[in-house]
């Protein structure tokens, strides 16, 4: 009896990734919303209640299934370490030479120790089959959330391609092309 071995993508139910929607092979659309962090635990005691009471009455709104994402995704600070020294450099005030060095050596830390800079990032995605009813719910998502004083968009095909690569390739990215035997 002979086995066939099928590539990994041939388990993944996807179709493609286009126009900010991942196309499933059932016919489903899965698209959703990026959400701009905000720290409300550095505002006020009663706008930190307020902004929690918001989210907590604009997600008993939903009427349908969604998923609240975090991932994580990592990030190059050679452009910032480059941008440190450069101000380091152009500085004379011993006090900022100080906390920019200071700076400086926390990012080489990063670098030399292999810690992955990550910037953490908040999705809500949803599926749906019918275009009408997706521009619809991403209209309210981007409304409610705007409601709570936080800034949304449409999550974009790179957001999506993230969130593949976090979930199936433990946030490593997936460089696509072809494989040949001798």
């Amino acid at each position: 009896m002979a086995t066939t071995n099928k590539p990994a993508e041939d388990w993944v139910p996807v179709r493609a990734i286009q126009n900010g929607m991942i196309l499933l092979d059932n016919g489903f659309l899965v698209t959703g919303v990026k959400i701009e962090p905000k720290n409300i635990f550095i505002l006020d005691q009663d706008v930190q209640n307020n902004v929690i009471f918001s989210l907590r009455t604009f997600y008993n709104t939903l009427d349908y299934e969604f998923w609240l994402i975090s991932a994580g995704r990592p990030v190059d600070i050679n452009v910032y370490l480059a941008n440190l020294q450069v101000q380091y450099n152009n500085t004379n005030n011993q006090h900022i030479r100080k906390l920019l060095m200071q700076d400086i050596n926390k990012a080489n830390m990063f670098m030399s120790t292999q810690m992955n800079a990550v910037d953490t990032e908040y999705f809500i995605l949803f599926r749906e089959k019918k275009p009408e009813i997706i521009q619809k719910r991403l209209q309210n998502l981007i409304s409610g959330l705007a409601n709570c004083t936080l800034n949304s968009k449409q999550v974009s095909n790179d957001d999506l391609r993230m969130l593949l690569d976090n979930f199936f390739n433990g946030a490593e990215s997936s460089r696509f092309g072809a494989v040949t035997s001798a």
